[in-house]
């Protein structure tokens, strides 16, 4: 079952469930490829701080995806995290993603114990930042990138933060002076981070969202969803509409999915799709197929 039947289109896949075992596994086989067989895996949750998911990726989520991708064949899965403001190896210690690696036989690397020349200046040729970024070596090494984002709010100027906004992430903590204080373009150079990498795979845990506030606590409210695909503008702006039909806050709510800067500057950049009827998503299931034409509803009315 799916829509935007036609091709060329960028596809992504839709679960509904409450659990996150079947959810994940059940998104990725859907989307009918494996870009992790005999690959050295790079996977980016989202532990930006320790707060409970939906403030951060879900203990359950990330074990269920790790399992996953060694049934898929990875060849080693590394996780890779940056936190801010508190430090990266406190919120590791508090989430217990270290026992979790070991538990697990998966490396992890502390992006921000990383040594200077591990550290990679990138100015983009387009770009709002004033002298480029600084981005983690092994983001920029890695052939396989698999990233785990949340669905929610973001009440401190970003509007949102799902698989776009995962990428500050992979940046230096000296940047963020630089993103947080530039408020008319913060949206924008959310975006252009994502010019660096390319994921192989992304996995969004819906099962719970912040409808309003956000990044760290906010209003939860439930969705039962998991998506899966490897465009970011169009994970994200599904992720839009979820929000949309939950109901949200008047930043989501009374702006259009493709004006919303995260995702109208990715689309100019080339790094995802432009316009909603360039979007597949693939189901299985008839409570899933009838979730997707609600949500299919909301994103054409929204064009």
């Amino acid at each position: 079952m799916h829509y935007f039947s036609e091709l060329n289109k960028s596809k992504l896949t839709l679960v509904k469930t409450s659990d996150r075992g079947l959810g994940v596994r059940s998104a990725i086989e859907l989307l009918g490829i494996n870009p992790v067989r005999g690959q050295d895996v790079l996977l980016k949750p989202n532990f930006n701080t320790a707060d409970p998911y939906p403030g951060s990726t879900h203990i359950d989520t990330l074990t269920n995806l790790i399992l996953h991708l060694k049934e898929m064949g990875a060849k080693s899965i590394t996780i890779g995290e940056r936190s801010g403001p508190p430090d990266t190896s406190d919120v590791l210690e508090e989430k217990g993603i270290l026992s979790l690696c070991n538990k697990m036989d998966v490396k992890l690397i502390n992006f921000e114990d990383l040594a200077p020349d591990d550290w990679v200046r990138i100015k983009p040729e387009q770009s709002h930042w004033r002298n480029g970024f600084d981005v983690a070596r092994p983001v920029l090494d890695s052939k396989c990138i698999v990233s785990t984002c949340c669905l929610k709010t973001h009440g401190y100027g970003g509007v949102f933060t799902m698989s776009l906004k995962l990428s500050v992430g992979i940046t230096h903590k000296r940047n963020m002076t630089e993103l947080h204080s530039s408020f008319r373009s913060m949206r924008k150079m959310i975006a252009e981070i994502n010019q660096v990498y390319r994921p192989s795979l992304i996995l969004l845990d819906a099962i719970e969202a912040f409808v309003d506030g956000g990044p760290m606590t906010g209003t939860r409210k439930r969705a039962d969803v998991i998506l899966a695909g490897t465009d970011r503008a169009a994970i994200d702006a599904v992720g839009l509409t979820i929000l949309k039909e939950l109901g949200s806050n008047k930043n989501i709510m009374d702006r259009k999915i493709f004006e919303q800067e995260q995702i109208a500057r990715a689309s100019e950049l080339g790094i995802g799709i432009t316009r909603p009827e360039d979007i597949e998503i693939v189901t299985g299931d008839e409570v899933s197929n009838e979730y997707s034409e609600k949500l299919k509803e909301i994103l054409l009315k929204d064009n």
